[in-house]
């Protein structure tokens, strides 16, 4: 093979390869495995979504949201109230979930929640994400965040009358919880591939970071329920 070819290859592999990183990126936002295995699907949201239309998004095959509330000690979503209300307007099952820190203890993280999500009996359970590393800007960090964490979900529960479920992804997970929680609800991170740990715990899988919907602008976190319809129907009683 003489060079010249040899440098020709070259090109045309870079192009081609070129060509599959651009197809690959336009294609990502449609590529949702879990629709061959799972039919309970729905959205995470926050403010980073803006305005929701939540009637359009109920009609693009979302069977349930869940919303953030609350992180750390004293942040709530600005925009929490309005899509809780929204959503129940729209006649879609919903939750609210709060971002985990280890800048601050359980206990004041679960006022904090507390503090921004009314009691409805027919909402899902409250998740609590816990996947934030550290550091914390402000403050040492917590000594025992496994601690904090099971006072966080013995409060909420106490509060709501459901036991929250853990959000996790995996850095966080092998950090922290790996021979712990046996008995707890997770919901975890793990685009594209189904769960590989905490099989038979998980409840809610989070398959895409990038997904569309209609009724939102831009992408959102997409996720699947593991269960049943009628299982899923118990979480909201």
């Amino acid at each position: 093979m003489t060079f010249r070819n040899v440098g020709r290859l070259a090109i045309l592999a870079g192009v081609l390869a070129a060509a599959g990183i651009a197809g690959a990126v336009i294609f990502y936002p449609h590529m949702e495995p879990a629709t061959l295995s799972y039919k309970i699907r729905g959205v995470d949201v926050s403010a980073h979504q803006g305005t929701i239309d939540w009637l359009k998004l109920k009609g693009d095959g979302v069977a349930f949201a869940y919303i953030k509330a609350s992180e750390g000690g004293d942040f709530t979503d600005p925009e929490f109230a309005t899509n809780w209300r929204a959503a129940a307007k729209a006649g879609a099952p919903h939750g609210a979930y709060h971002f985990l820190t280890q800048c601050q203890s359980g206990l004041v993280q679960a006022q904090n929640f507390i503090r921004a999500v009314p009691v409805e009996p027919d909402a899902l359970p409250p998740v609590v994400d816990a996947e934030h590393m550290g550091p914390c800007t402000k403050g040492p960090q917590v000594k025992d965040i496994v601690a904090e964490l099971t006072v966080f979900l013995d409060e909420v529960e106490l509060h709501y009358g459901k036991r929250p479920i853990i959000y996790t992804t995996q850095e966080f997970h092998d950090a922290y919880l790996v021979g712990l929680f046996p008995d707890e609800r997770f919901w975890i991170r793990s685009l594209f591939f189904e769960p590989g740990f905490r099989k038979g715990q998980w409840t809610f899988w989070q398959y895409h970071n990038k997904g569309q919907r209609a009724g939102i602008l831009g992408p959102v976190d997409l996720n699947a329920f593991g269960g049943t319809q009628a299982e899923f129907d118990a979480m909201m009683q």
